[in-house]
């Protein structure tokens, strides 16, 4: 089968590499897209794909984010225009779910982000089938008309931390605590402030920090030091992790790496589920954050066992494309 997955961010790249593997494994053409963002293609670098590039990232305005959007849809359409994937695979990409649809393509969906609901309502009721943690409700998929959708046992970051080797990162010194950025131009972070920067600099106190930046080239440390991080990797090196969003405290926390999730927005169904699981992510607010800190600072945490009872995602979304 041809099958097409669109990658938005580097969450989406890490993802669809997964998938990916998989897929070609097994014989499938498999036709990998992005857009110009800060995190997807150096990340997609680091893990060996070259995804084509159609469109960029644009959040300045309203306006800059729909004629984006929709020129990133006449471009598939372009792409597409001779031959069409047979199947149509995404964590959520308005684009893909808008193209595939018009040209008749069944989507396979993933999503995890209840509050996200601009992008709920543009995704969901496009796709086939929807493939979501048994941690969410099923009325976050039913209430935006999903035909079909399957649970699994586990969170989607399970798909590249269930057999990853972290990468070596040399010149990182000890305690390492590693901070990221809110991502203040989603859409459902629209008014948030961002205090980040101030909470980092209060981490400092207790240990050497590593800011990643939102929406720059470069993954930012503290102290300023250069060059795009890895952020799974970065995490599994350190001794702290402390979020804004939840991508990668659940990264950290799945390899045993205590991760403190902070704002309202952290208080997400698959964290909680990982918190329950045993798995070190545990969620407060930016006043309960150094207390937290000191408390976890150098802890170490045994999850292998935890980790293999999870079910890869990958594996579900594999025999779902079988039955299309």
């Amino acid at each position: 089968m041809k099958i097409w997955y669109d990658a938005c961010t580097g969450k989406h790249v890490r993802y669809g590499s997964a998938i990916g593997k998989r897929l070609r494994k097994e014989g499938h053409e498999y036709v990998f897209t992005t857009r110009e963002h800060p995190d997807t293609l150096p990340l997609a670098k680091i893990l060996g794909e070259k995804p084509l590039v159609v469109g960029k990232y644009n959040p300045s305005t309203l306006s800059s984010r729909l004629k984006e959007s929709a020129e990133r849809v006449v471009g598939f359409a372009d792409l597409f225009k001779d031959e069409g994937p047979d199947v149509a695979i995404a964590h959520q990409s308005v684009e893909l779910c808008r193209t595939a649809f018009g040209l008749g393509i069944p989507i396979i969906l993933t999503a995890d982000t209840p509050y996200a609901t601009a992008v709920n309502r543009l995704t969901i009721p496009f796709a086939h089938t929807v493939v979501v943690s048994e941690a969410l409700p099923k009325s976050f998929v039913t209430q935006y008309c999903a035909k079909n959708w399957v649970p699994f046992k586990g969170v989607d970051e399970v798909a590249w931390i269930k057999d990853f080797k972290p990468r070596k990162i040399d010149g990182l010194k000890k305690p390492l605590i590693v901070i990221r950025q809110i991502e203040t131009k989603a859409a459902y972070a629209g008014g948030m402030q961002d205090l980040a920067r101030l909470m980092a600099e209060k981490l400092g106190k207790l240990g050497n920090v590593v800011f990643i930046e939102r929406y720059c080239s470069r993954g930012e440390a503290f102290a300023g030091k250069e060059g795009f991080v890895d952020s799974a990797s970065l995490v599994a090196n350190a001794d702290l992790v402390v979020s804004y969003g939840g991508t990668i405290a659940r990264e950290a926390a799945l390899q045993g790496v205590p991760s403190v999730a902070v704002s309202d927005m952290a208080k997400t169904y698959v964290n909680r589920y990982l918190t329950k699981k045993g798995f070190p992510l545990f969620t407060t607010t930016e006043r309960g954050v150094l207390t937290y800190a000191q408390r976890l600072l150098g802890k170490k945490f045994d999850v292998k066992s935890r980790l293999a009872e999870l079910e890869n995602p990958v594996d579900v979304i594999e025999k779902v494309v079988e039955t299309l």
